[in-house]
């Protein structure tokens, strides 16, 4: 089992000078301090417009500071929106490549298509389309991270000529690509095209085995296509996190926080936005009124609270279901609503002290055990991959200096 931290960047009103900026600089600390602890993964979401929710709107920014301040920790776009109307897929590749670089290969690539029209809306996305749109861009992105030159593409939501996509990245054939994934639906999806499955819903274990038999079952079967030039078998599920030797206590620091992040999931794709008025949290807090006591009353009736909230011996019972049900890493949101950063690093270093250790000695064995038995089912989706043909010399276009001049002239007049 290997563990991520996750950042949405959630920022509650009201808002006071300074919150912004302590927010990122404190994600940041925490992700130093994981890189410390021994945790495998930090993630960065990509999110536009969605006041308090996620103001992670540049990951590529804070993912590239994370990874000059971190050694071993994997820094993971989770993901990056690859749709053109956001980001046109060279420069997702020339900025993939690019963090690649400068993380000394720990990167890796989660896309996304987003869904609040918020954010569709703003950029011109169609919603029925951008599940097409996604998958085109993201294809194309990893034909140009490893293709010299990219030969040029004409599609059906963008068009780019040849050109050679600099820089490439250090990891071959190019980091490893996952999919957000929110239900069975695009769990299939993500085992169909060969992509890691960064699933964001909160699932119990006995959900989480069904996701993992669905996606391992399309991975070992002929319908598993590759859209890159590799395939990252694995599935990535997102859990709350709170941890302290007293449950009651980790309750009162982290059950609002993770009610406040799927209250707004919802209310993003299901309410009216007023730009720059946003009543997100003020409205969570109204609906959901004073809660903690009941559910803490709840919690000290059961033998164990088991849902990422709780004792070190909670969470260790947690993971173990989840490792029990297939998932392959377990990625903590701790950011979440209102937490604090002095709990939250708190919960970090007592999870590594009390309980990763032992997932930690298995990883070697499951993992070798997991290669041998998908290699030659990889290698037969690969066998399955449409490749796009490389150019000979002789068909690769000369880009003519003298329409260029031709149009600085024109440009002149």
């Amino acid at each position: 089992m290997r563990f991520g931290v996750f950042y949405e960047h959630q920022l509650p009103k009201p808002w006071n000078e300074g919150d912004e900026a302590r927010m990122f600089h404190q994600a940041l600390e925490q992700v130093v301090l994981a890189d410390k602890l021994g945790y495998d993964y930090a993630w960065e979401v990509e999110h536009h417009f969605l006041e308090e929710y996620s103001h992670s709107s540049a990951p590529e920014v804070f993912l590239a500071a994370a990874a000059a301040l971190t050694k071993t920790i994997r820094v993971g776009h989770g993901i990056r929106q690859v749709i053109p109307n956001y980001n046109h897929p060279a420069r997702t590749a020339e900025g993939l490549a690019t963090l690649d670089i400068i993380s000394r290969g720990r990167l890796d690539f989660g896309i996304g298509e987003g869904a609040t029209r918020l954010e569709l809306g703003g950029f011109g996305i169609p919603a029925k389309e951008k599940r097409a749109m996604c998958l085109e861009a993201a294809e194309q992105i990893a034909n140009m991270m490893v293709m010299d030159p990219y030969p040029g593409f004409d599609g059906q939501s963008f068009s780019f000529p040849c050109r050679n996509v600099v820089p490439k990245p250090v990891q071959k054939p190019h980091p490893p690509m996952w999919m957000a994934c929110t239900n069975r639906d695009t769990i299939k999806v993500a085992a169909s095209i060969g992509v890691g499955a960064l699933a964001f819903s909160f699932v119990n274990p006995e959900e989480a085995q069904n996701w993992a038999d669905i996606y391992y079952g399309i991975i070992k079967s002929p319908d598993c296509v590759p859209i890159g030039h590799a395939v990252n078998a694995n599935i990535a599920m997102v859990s709350n996190f709170s941890v302290h030797h007293d449950r009651s206590e980790a309750i009162r620091r982290g059950q609002e926080g993770f009610e406040f992040f799927g209250y707004a999931v919802n209310a993003l794709v299901a309410h009216d936005a007023t730009p720059g008025r946003s009543t997100l949290f003020a409205d969570f807090q109204r609906a959901r009124g004073n809660r903690d006591e009941e559910i803490i009353a709840a919690a000290k009736m059961a033998e164990r609270n088991a849902n990422g909230i709780g004792t070190p011996d909670d969470i260790r019972e947690h993971v173990r279901a989840f490792q029990a049900a297939g998932v392959d890493q377990v990625i903590f949101l701790q950011q979440a609503g209102r937490n604090q950063h002095a709990h939250i690093c708190e919960s970090l270093e007592l999870f590594a002290a009390e309980v990763m250790g032992e997932f930690k000695a298995e990883v070697a064995e499951r993992e070798a055990r997991k290669s041998a038995e998908l290699a030659p089912f990889i290698e037969a989706a690969m066998a399955r991959k449409r490749w796009m043909r490389p150019l000979a010399d002789h068909e690769i276009p000369v880009v003519k200096a003298s329409a260029a001049r031709a149009q600085i002239n024109a440009g002149a007049r």
